[in-house]
């Protein structure tokens, strides 16, 4: 979104804020402009951010990158799929990707971590119940085999998962504030009933991402100050 991003930055932007890691402690490949990506176990942590296609467009660069993430989990390297890479994880280690039967899910919802979640290194140690931000018309319909299931919510069955001990998928956008949700609802209008509210667990996720990354133990912060 040229406007937006004139303002605030793009995905990677919002996402290294998030993680609190400079730019230059990142590389940002752009597949879709054809950029080359890494050897797969090379880096220390993998983020694959949110596109405005769709996986079931099933483009040459989104293939290509499919099947790059599934060498990346094969070598163990921490990956966090971010909606579109949440998509895209679970497509290249076998789910389905579809459009979601009850349409379009946007702003501020609340999912439910599941008892798998209690355990997991991402998603422990906060509340049963979080609000998070989303924006999307597709979703995982079915997980990869293996993978364990982590969250849900009625809109969408499939809000998070885990595969092997480090590559996760998550449906909503963490990197997300009121601002970025509200210049998304100014391009389409918010579903019926849908609100815009501003949520710590977006940052709370990422924060723990890097802290995997990077070798060191995360630690919980958030609180929904409700």
């Amino acid at each position: 979104m040229p406007s937006l991003k004139a303002r605030r930055g793009d995905f990677e932007d919002w996402i290294l804020a998030g993680m609190g890691i400079g730019a230059g402690q990142a590389d940002v490949v752009d597949v879709a402009a054809g950029h080359l990506l890494p050897e797969p176990g090379s880096a220390g942590g993998i983020v694959i951010t949110g596109s405005h296609d769709m996986v079931t467009d099933r483009r040459d660069w989104s293939e290509r990158t499919a099947s790059w993430l599934a060498d990346a989990v094969s070598a163990g390297a921490p990956i966090l799929g971010i909606c579109y890479g949440h998509q895209l994880l679970a497509h290249a280690l076998g789910g389905a990707v579809g459009y979601n039967p009850r349409g379009r899910e946007m702003g501020t919802t609340e999912i439910s971590l599941l008892e798998q979640a209690s355990q997991d290194a991402l998603l422990s140690g906060l509340p049963q119940t979080i609000r998070v931000l989303v924006s999307h018309s597709q979703s995982v319909l079915n997980l990869p085999p293996g993978a364990v299931h982590l969250a849900a919510n009625e809109w969408d069955r499939h809000q998070a998962f885990r595969v092997g001990s480090c590559a996760w998928g998550v449906q909503f956008h963490p990197e997300f504030d009121a601002e970025i949700m509200s210049a998304y609802a100014n391009d389409e209008p918010l579903p019926a009933g849908s609100t815009i509210t501003d949520t710590p667990f977006g940052g709370e996720i990422l924060r723990r991402f890097a802290s995997i990354a990077l070798g060191a133990a995360p630690q919980s912060e958030a609180s929904d100050g409700r």
